[in-house]
């Protein structure tokens, strides 16, 4: 089981905050996915392409084609405050 300075170490790589309890468990769960890992390494995946699905995925995407845009007024239509055939929103750090 992973040690405390371990998941301290994680955690600070992750910058997360942990309090005791959080170490604990993290500690516990951090443990069971590197068995898991040891498990995996023991299978024999001689010959086993990388894949990045389970399955084969095809045409998961479409071509990226050029299609014609909604018109400026129309999208603007329903804008709150268009300004200058845009959005208007406000500066940063405007009162609402």
């Amino acid at each position: 089981m992973l040690d405390r300075a371990q998941v301290l170490h994680v955690a600070r790589l992750a910058r997360l905050q942990l309090d005791e309890d959080d170490v604990e468990r993290m500690a516990r769960e951090l443990s069971h996915v590197l068995d898991h890992i040891e498990k995996i390494q023991e299978l024999d995946l001689e010959g086993v392409p990388p894949t990045s699905h389970v399955i084969d995925v095809v045409n998961a995407l479409r071509h990226d084609e050029p299609e014609p845009s909604l018109p400026a007024e129309v999208a603007l239509a329903a804008a709150p405050e268009p300004l200058e055939g845009g959005f208007g929103v406000p500066s940063p750090g405007a009162q609402a």
